[in-house]
């Protein structure tokens, strides 16, 4: 039986140690936002100037993002988030590493204001989705029913 000195047998189970934790958590794939966005709607509006959009924004990454601002051909977006129990224009909204973004009815949401034109249902309201660190994501938000609510609880 051949016999290998210790010093040799510790180096090279440290070495497959260090290995073996190359390309996990700290791979610079993960280190960035992986944004997607999911449940996108809107009701249709019951006033001629106000509408509200919710949507869920989830971050696969190992990097926080955040939602700056959004724009939209039908009039003017803000981001609206709940403090305490009022609501009040965001700035910008976190996206948390490995976390979501969720707008919902009754929670944070965006707000169109000053409509060009009153979205019906079945049409689609094009929002664009800036991102501090992961661009513009466009989207499709579709115009449900003004008493839809989603399983999802969006």
């Amino acid at each position: 039986m051949r016999r290998f000195p210790l010093v040799t047998v510790t180096a090279a189970l440290a070495g497959a140690l260090v290995l073996a934790g190359c390309g996990s958590e700290d791979s610079p794939a993960d280190s960035k936002a992986q944004l997607s966005v999911s449940g996108a709607y809107m009701p249709q509006p019951v006033s001629d100037s106000m509408a509200a959009g919710f949507l869920t924004v989830t971050n696969k990454g190992g990097t926080k993002d955040e939602l700056t601002s959004v724009t939209s051909d039908v009039g003017e977006v803000t981001a609206h988030e709940t403090v305490g129990s009022s609501m009040q224009e965001a700035t910008d909204l976190a996206i948390p590493a490995h976390g979501q973004l969720v707008l919902k009815s009754g929670g944070s949401h965006l707000m169109f204001e000053k409509l060009k034109r009153k979205p019906k249902q079945g049409e689609k309201v094009t929002v664009k989705l800036h991102f501090a660190e992961s661009g513009t994501v466009t989207v499709e938000m579709p115009v449900k029913p003004a008493t839809y609510n989603p399983k999802t609880g969006h």
